[in-house]
């Protein structure tokens, strides 16, 4: 089994970058593994890719040191092993609330005593060719990673923060306002900072690192500066139509001349 870079980076207290990956393409999985990032997060939850796109788009990642990890559609222990079994190494899961929903998830990632996690990894084995060494080191390569999204989870922060396996916590901002009465059109706000700067200062006391989605290179330099150590910069479809509006909006500034 291939180390866990990214994991071990964060327990060295170590900064990482990665990407959200929505659009259902190896090709795109492939372009993004070769530009640099630590990990990838291939994104279940809020798109069309199911479990077929998952093991194709991982595939694509073969040959490069970004770790793949997967935000699940839903965060039951199934699905979880499910997309550990075809070679994801770690989850990136969504709506968290609770120190005992963290719980149940970092044991869904291991495997007994640790965990609860079933045993049947067949492509994340290399289809059994190195069933004994993935078995033995398995556990301790899964990353786990939360996402804020939820009053509920703010509340219990320093509980979740302390269950062991947890390795990162990372900020869902629109989510979080709409759980909290506010209009997530108007971010930056004051109560989403407030609560990073508190997750910033229990990260120090815990080990456990925070993060949160940069769209700017200013943005990404900000929030490192502050404290944050798991870092995405954007979404596939976001950063491909940042790049092509460039182009677009200088011909069509010609055209109107």
């Amino acid at each position: 089994m291939r180390d866990n870079q990214v994991r071990q980076k964060l327990l060295n207290g170590e900064s990482v970058i990665g990407l959200q990956v929505g659009l259902a393409s190896p090709h795109v999985t492939e372009l993004l593994a070769h530009s640099g990032f630590d990990w990838l997060a291939l994104e279940m939850e809020h798109t069309s890719i199911d479990s077929r796109d998952l093991e194709y788009m991982m595939m694509a990642m073969n040959g490069t040191e970004t770790i793949p990890l997967v935000r699940p559609s839903v965060d039951v222990p199934h699905d979880i092993q499910k997309a550990l079994d075809a070679g994801a190494m770690g989850v990136f899961a969504p709506m968290i609330k609770t120190a005992a929903d963290a719980e149940a998830i970092v044991k869904a990632t291991r495997y007994p005593p640790e965990g609860t996690r079933g045993c049947g990894p067949l492509r994340a084995s290399r289809y059994t060719l190195d069933y004994d060494d993935y078995l033995a080191r398995a556990n301790e390569h899964m990353l786990v990673t939360f996402i804020l999204e939820t009053k509920e989870a703010l509340e219990n922060l320093e509980e979740i923060m302390s269950v062991p396996g947890v390795d990162a916590l990372y900020f869902g901002p629109f989510d979080l306002c709409y759980s909290m009465g506010l209009n997530p059109l108007n971010l930056p706000m004051p109560e989403i900072e407030e609560e990073i700067d508190r997750a910033v200062e229990l990260s120090k006391k815990t080990g456990v690192a925070v993060g949160i989605g940069a769209g700017t290179p200013e943005e990404l330099n900000r929030r490192l500066d502050q404290g944050m150590r798991f870092m995405s910069y954007g979404t596939d479809c976001a950063q491909l139509h940042s790049a092509v509006k460039v182009g677009v909006d200088t011909f069509r500034g010609r055209e109107s001349r």
